[in-house]
Order: C-alpha cells, then sequence, then structure tokens
C-alpha cells in the first residue's frame, strides 16, 4: 500500500506493509521465542503428534512447507495452554504455601493489561505473556497477585462499616 506522508512541507512517499505481513515473516522454522526466562526455537516436523518441548526446541505438528499462519496458531496456542498450566501450577502451590483456599487462574490476552488482576468472580488473570518471563518472576507475580487479593477480600465494605457504627 502507498501512502503519502508529509514531512518538513513536502510530500514523499512511503511503502506501508499490513500488519498481517509485518507479522507473517517470523513464523517459520527456526524461529526464536521467549519462553521462561529463555529462548526456544521452533522446529517444524510432520512426525510428532502434537507440539513437543524438548530442551531449547518447540518441536510442531507441521510440514516444513506449512504457512505462517499454521505456525502462528499452532505454536500460541501450545504457548497459552502452557502458560495457563504453569500459572495454575504456581498459583496453587502458592496459596497452599500461604495457607489460603486456591484460587482460580485464567489467561488476559489484552494488549494493555497488567501481569495479573483480580476477575471479579473469585480468581485471578494473568496476561498469558507472563509464561516469557523466568520461573522466578512468574512466582514472584503470582505472589503479589494472591497478596493483593487477599488483602481486598479481608477489607470491610462500606456496607459491614456503615453496619457496625
Amino acid at each position: 500500500m502507498r501512502k503519502y506522508v508529509q514531512n518538513s512541507q513536502q510530500l514523499t512517499l512511503k511503502i506501508v506493509r499490513p500488519e498481517k505481513e509485518q507479522t507473517e515473516d517470523i513464523w517459520q522454522n527456526g524461529t526464536p521465542l521467549a519462553w521462561l526466562g529463555t529462548v526456544v526455537t521452533l522446529r517444524l516436523d510432520s512426525a510428532v503428534r502434537e507440539p513437543m518441548l524438548e530442551g531449547d526446541h518447540l518441536y510442531l505438528p507441521l510440514p516444513p512447507a506449512a504457512s505462517p499462519r499454521q505456525v502462528q496458531d499452532i505454536a500460541e496456542a501450545w504457548i497459552r495452554r502452557e502458560a495457563l498450566r504453569l500459572i495454575s501450577d504456581t498459583l496453587e502451590a502458592e496459596c497452599a504455601r500461604l495457607g489460603c483456599l486456591p484460587l482460580r487462574a485464567s489467561l488476559s490476552f489484552s494488549h494493555h493489561a497488567d501481569w495479573s488482576l483480580d476477575d471479579g468472580r473469585g480468581g485471578l488473570r494473568f496476561h498469558w505473556r507472563l509464561a516469557e518471563q523466568s520461573e522466578e518472576i512468574v512466582r514472584q507475580v503470582v505472589r503479589h497477585a494472591i497478596t493483593r487479593w487477599l488483602a481486598k477480600v479481608s477489607r470491610p465494605t462500606s456496607m459491614e462499616l456503615f453496619a457496625a457504627a
């Protein structure tokens, strides 16, 4: 797409690639992805039946000629599934350590979301890209979220304050 941009009193031509084209280039065999504070490399392998992390390689059940969209869909589905598993396991362990009832974890996919927030239904939402951070950072974020949640639920509501007066 061509777009004319006014720059310093002159009109110049700027080629603008649609967002789809800008992201398509990265989803292919050999693409590095952030995972738990390290980098894993995507490997397309039609011999595997489901995505499999082995060492620093994430094997995807795709042929070498797979489209970038296919690679992206399978890789992101694996990352999201594993992120929820990792965060849920960490949340369960930290709740047990802090002596509180287990909370339900869900994922947030908003571009502008914090690492964690109260979902308003008795659980916590965590940004799915938290799984790109190290396990220690994940634990810290989960611990902080639980602490905030406990402080919120232990505070009396305004109705409770007025009833006590």
